[in-house]
């Protein structure tokens, strides 16, 4: 199964050029990772499925779709880190996202569309969860051997 990839083209007098989809979904999905407030890109259970299966996807949760009037449409679906506000995060992955495709390939962005598809925690967060829990665990421990002492 031969999957078909779109290429925005132009011709000059010098020859032609070609810049697949895979290249914008790669500028705006390294984007959107080094914004700050995103934990990293989503992609749906399908997507992971072909990944398992051996296709690389480094652009998973990033869809480009090229228009004749020569814009582009990108749609972004990542994961916010919790605390953070998610909408001045989702502007500021628009803001990174259409700046850096812009300046490397001299596309025009038609709209650049936000899914925020979970919040995911700090691991500092998720330390302090789990050595909490440790805790309770090693309290009740010394309360079942007394119990059982008794």
């Amino acid at each position: 199964m031969s999957e078909q990839k779109e290429y925005w083209m132009t011709t000059h007098d010098q020859g032609s050029i070609k810049i697949s989809e895979d290249v914008v979904a790669s500028i705006a999905a390294v984007a959107t990772s080094e914004t700050d407030g995103v934990s990293g890109l989503y992609s749906s259970f399908t997507n992971d499925i072909v990944s398992f299966l051996g296709k690389k996807t480094p652009t998973k949760g990033v869809k480009v779709t090229f228009h004749s009037d020569n814009t582009v449409d990108i749609d972004i679906c990542y994961l916010a880190c919790f605390g953070s506000n998610i909408c001045d995060v989702a502007k500021n992955v628009q803001e990174n996202v259409k700046s850096a495709v812009e300046s490397m390939t001299n596309l025009d962005i038609g709209n650049i569309n936000i899914h925020v598809a979970g919040v995911t925690f700090n691991k500092e967060i998720s330390k302090e969860a789990n050595i909490e829990s440790q805790e309770i665990n090693s309290d009740e421990i010394k309360i079942d051997e007394l119990i059982e002492e008794n």
